[in-house]
């Protein structure tokens, strides 16, 4: 969701840390366990960490050789990660977020929803419309790298 290993390292201990500062208190309420509550706590540290600081983009391009047989199908997948990744983050907070949970995170739809405090009919929209802007955004960008 960050985009970024260690930002997201940081907000994972942040996550525990603050589950173990508020276990002594906490008590489902019966619709909700408590990995639902960190998914929460941890959507929500991501979006405020986003809106805290903007990426900082460079042009520098590391290039390395890989001397493994299949190196040239794993530079191609690895770019095509890179590429989702870039898209998903120009998706808006809580539809990169509904995606992040159900995709990355294998969150069902009832654990995104309790995950982000919306009904399932708005999650379900919101990773809708994710996926919608998703391929837009993928698409555009394999027609601009064919011309």
């Amino acid at each position: 969701m960050t985009g970024d290993r260690a930002q997201a390292e940081d907000i994972s201990q942040e996550t525990f840390l603050r589950f173990w500062q508020a276990a002594p208190r906490w008590q489902s309420d019966g619709k909700a366990n408590i990995l639902t509550w960190l998914r929460r706590v941890a959507t929500r540290l991501c979006i405020d960490e986003r809106r805290r600081h903007r990426p900082i983009y460079s042009d520098v391009i590391p290039d390395r050789p890989d001397p493994t047989p299949h190196a040239d199908l794993e530079i191609v997948r690895s770019e095509t990660a890179q590429r989702v990744q870039a898209a998903i983050l120009t998706l808006p907070e809580r539809q990169r977020a509904a995606l992040v949970l159900s995709y990355y995170q294998q969150a069902s739809q009832s654990e995104g929803a309790l995950a982000l405090d919306v009904s399932e009919k708005a999650y379900e929209s919101l990773l809708s419309r994710a996926r919608a802007k998703l391929k837009i955004s993928l698409a555009d960008e394999k027609a601009s790298l064919s011309r």
